[in-house]
């Protein structure tokens, strides 16, 4: 791991989809990823109908933990929480592990309406993200307003993109395996592996008395 930030390790990075309340089922574009593209992992955050934050929470880091590798975050609706939990509860340096997350449509759970189940997810954390990320809202989700969602990703610092009138952005938007949600977490996975790049252009040059004595079959001069 990288003391002050993104790492210089450029293996593809693995995206872990997070669901939010009752999983995600059959025809959500989550699931659909996972069985078309072969860079992605369901987090089992467990308890799906009685989500629990800090439970979830746990599960989340486990799984990046388990990763061993550079992470992509792909969250819908409570899992954006979870996530949101995560940058704030943890100390990773900016951009590593986790090198980015897209967001998509995020509950409000700060309403005084807000359903028992996921009430418990708030309040919704202000700290900017220490990695980063993309959050979209849509027009008319009946979970959150729209101007919440924009608000909510200013202070998580995530790049917002307006999905127009989506509803929940899930199965019953009929966005089949939403290319353009893919379009989007590629272009986090390109930023990564640029930021690894220019990670790997900046380490210092190895002295060349070091570079003498790593050859084979050479031994270093003794004075």
């Amino acid at each position: 791991m990288e003391r002050f930030g993104f790492s210089s390790d450029t293996r593809q990075p693995v995206i872990l989809t997070i669901p939010g309340l009752n999983n995600s089922g059959p025809g959500h574009w989550q699931t659909l990823w996972e069985e078309k593209r072969g860079d992605c992992e369901r987090v089992d955050l467990g308890s799906w109908a009685s989500p629990n934050r800090n439970a979830w929470v746990t599960r989340l880091d486990a799984a990046i933990r388990q990763a061993n590798g550079p992470v992509i975050l792909a969250a819908h609706s409570l899992g954006c929480m979870a996530v949101a939990w995560w940058g704030a509860l943890q100390s990773q340096a900016y951009g590593w592990p986790v090198t980015g997350a897209l967001l998509v449509a995020p509950p409000d759970c700060d309403r005084m309406e807000t359903p028992e189940t996921i009430g418990g997810f708030g309040p919704t954390p202000r700290a900017q993200l220490p990695f980063p990320s993309i959050l979209v809202g849509s027009r008319d989700d009946p979970y959150i307003f729209f101007e919440r969602a924009h608000s909510i990703g200013k202070n998580w610092g995530s790049e917002f993109i307006d999905a127009g009138h989506a509803g929940h952005i899930n199965a019953d938007s009929g966005l089949g395996d939403w290319q353009f949600g893919q379009s989007l977490v590629d272009r986090l996975i390109d930023n990564a592996q640029e930021q690894a790049s220019a990670m790997r252009q900046m380490r210092p040059a190895v002295p060349l008395a070091q570079q003498q004595e790593r050859k084979p079959g050479r031994v270093a001069a003794r004075i």
